[in-house]
């Protein structure tokens, strides 16, 4: 009886132990568990999410992103009910996005990127020859953007333009390659900016405005053919040596790709004398969608790989340090002009297209 109860305490004892340690995993992983947040984002942030530092930075502050990309104005006809947050690139769209599913409060912007034109160095020599462009550094400038207004509305070829003829790939219609503006948020800013010069330096807000400017948009857009949808897509095939030798992108796409360590020589950077900034916007769905954008706007860490990534953080003019010679640390000389309503651009969007 002694050695049956001897084993019997010996097996409670056992089972005290494995219950213990089990217990004291269960208090670990809630200790380290993360809430899985689902969210839209446009595409130009894919790779910041796929990080692995940031995964762990927000892994750390208890939150785990599945993220899925789509064009910042093709978000508004998704069914997002079941999403923690939004992230288009541009805060019109969020708006909207916020209207819809009655969010309150002011959306967070934790960062933005202006919009630049990337051009081989052929044709950003024969733009400055032109006085379509200056030339800061060897890979640096500033795109003119009256004086290309003026030439895509008067059908200027690049054999129009003194020293294109030494080139061979400068040949056919002058024109700068965008995005689809009905459903990618650089095509519709880019025809923002473009709208705010033809029109006289004022934002595009009636009917009149819009008939003044639909002849010069329409140009801008049907020159190009088919459009692609995402940023992303038409950087990388720049990058590839594909396609046009002017791209309107992200700065914070070149930036991304300097601090990658590919810095390719026949690359330079025009700012346009006058852009319009990119404001990434958060559209939180659900609290912890709000969480998550408290944390990208505020959380040291994440503003710096943020900046890594090539944005530019909310509220600190030096927190984007510049590539070498590719891009500018402060936005000098650059004109920011205001973006119309999303009503207003989407209509500018539709006659464009034709």
């Amino acid at each position: 009886m002694r050695r049956i109860a001897g084993i019997v305490l010996a097996v409670l004892l056992i089972g005290g132990v494995v219950a213990a340690v089990v217990a004291g995993r269960e208090a670990d992983d809630k200790g380290t568990a993360t809430k899985t947040v689902r969210g839209v984002i446009g595409s130009e942030k894919a790779d910041f999410f796929a990080d692995p530092d940031v995964v762990k930075a927000l892994a750390a502050k208890g939150y785990t992103v599945k993220a899925e990309t789509s064009g910042s104005w093709a978000m508004e006809g998704l069914d997002l009910e079941g999403y923690d947050f939004a992230f288009p690139s541009s805060q019109a769209p969020a708006v909207e996005l916020a209207a819809r599913y009655k969010v309150r409060g002011t959306l967070p912007r934790p960062f933005y990127s202006p919009l630049v034109v990337v051009a081989h160095r052929s044709a950003a020599q024969v733009l400055a020859a032109n006085g379509l462009a200056t030339l800061d550094t060897e890979h640096r400038g500033t795109l003119k953007m009256a004086a290309y207004l003026d030439a895509a509305r008067h059908d200027r070829s690049w054999q129009q333009l003194k020293g294109a003829d030494k080139y061979g790939e400068l040949s056919g219609t002058l024109f700068i390659s965008s995005t689809d503006p009905e459903s990618s948020n650089s095509g519709a800013l880019y025809l923002a900016a473009a709208s705010y010069v033809a029109n006289g330096g004022r934002v595009v807000a009636s009917d009149a405005d819009l008939d003044r400017t639909e002849p010069l948009l329409k140009k801008l857009v049907t020159v190009q053919g088919a459009q692609q949808s995402s940023s992303d897509a038409v950087f990388r095939d720049f990058v590839s040596g594909a396609g046009n030798p002017l791209v309107l992108v992200y700065e914070s796409q070149v930036a991304a790709l300097l601090a990658d360590g590919q810095q390719p020589g026949d690359l330079v950077v025009l700012y346009p004398d006058t852009t319009v900034n990119s404001d990434h916007t958060v559209a939180p769905l659900t609290d912890n969608g709000q969480a998550l954008a408290q944390l990208l706007s505020t959380d040291p860490q994440l503003r710096g790989l943020a900046v890594r990534h090539g944005f530019r953080p909310q509220g600190s003019a030096t927190g984007f340090a510049s590539a070498g010679t590719y891009l500018k640390q402060e936005l000098t000389g650059v004109r920011q002009a205001p973006v119309p309503t999303s009503a207003v651009l989407h209509e500018m969007a539709r006659r464009a297209k034709g």
